[in-house]
């Protein structure tokens, strides 16, 4: 019974392996998205930022304000704050001029302050604590500087690392495999593994959607960016439909760690 109600509280979805490809997925969209309206569109990174600064702000207000997890309003949540951190990364690293190595510094340590004040806060860093407002505040400020900041480190790998994009991605994927032996492994910190999954996916996805629109010339396929869009989209959409979506806890919750 006490499970029950934890889960018709929880505000998260259960994290399986669909939530990894939907998450993946999301992010590459992020990137083809961010792209599509500050690069095809002419917007600029500044006005880009400013759009889905107010979408990711709209979208956060919702999630908190509803009474029980929703799939497409989560993953909508998830999806903005991609192109946010796309948009955002390529703001602070391109126009103010501190570089990919200063943005990602920057960056992380705006992540490692809302992880220090979460647990301040509130003892823990899981994602099954994830029931109140101001949990889900920390919660949704983490999301977003992990995925702006995944972003930053995928751009420094692939330009100041000179590995490009395919390369970029094969260094992340093997990080993330070492993530998956350390969870089944060992007995390392499930929230520490959640966290650092989750950090990776996002430059993962983002080195798959550079690889997916950036010119030939630079590495790239230079696929129309709104198509590759759409396509993906209509991929997450798919699978949230077909894919089971509940509310659900960390799968380390009962181990308590930080």
């Amino acid at each position: 019974m006490n499970d029950t109600i934890e889960r018709s509280l929880s505000k998260v979805p259960e994290v399986t392996l669909g939530f990894w490809i939907i998450k993946i997925l999301a992010t590459t969209l992020g990137e083809t998205g961010g792209d599509t309206v500050t690069m095809t569109l002419n917007w600029g990174y500044l006005a880009g930022t400013l759009l889905f600064a107010v979408v990711l702000l709209g979208l956060v207000v919702a999630q908190i304000m509803a009474k029980r997890f929703n799939p497409v309003l989560y993953w909508s949540t998830i999806v903005a704050s991609t192109t946010f951190g796309t948009t955002m990364a390529d703001l602070a690293d391109r126009s103010l001029g501190i570089g990919y190595t200063g943005g990602s510094a920057l960056l992380l340590a705006c992540l490692a302050a809302v992880l220090w004040l979460w647990y301040a806060s509130e003892g823990t860093v899981s994602v099954d604590t994830v029931s109140t407002p101001r949990i889900e505040a920390f919660y949704w400020g983490a999301i977003t500087f992990s995925q702006t900041l995944g972003t930053a480190l995928g751009d420094w790998l692939a330009d100041t690392g000179g590995l490009g994009y395919q390369g970029g991605a094969l260094v992340f994927a093997a990080a993330l495999a070492v993530v998956i032996v350390l969870y089944y492994r060992t007995s390392v910190s499930r929230v520490a593994l959640f966290w650092a999954a989750f950090i990776l996916t996002r430059p993962l996805g983002a080195m798959v959607g550079d690889f997916l629109d950036k010119p030939a010339a630079d590495g790239g396929l230079d696929l129309s960016r709104p198509l590759a869009s759409a396509v993906i989209a209509a991929f997450i959409v798919a699978l949230i439909v077909l894919l089971p979506q509940r509310a659900g806890r960390h799968p380390g919750a009962d181990a308590t760690a930080s």
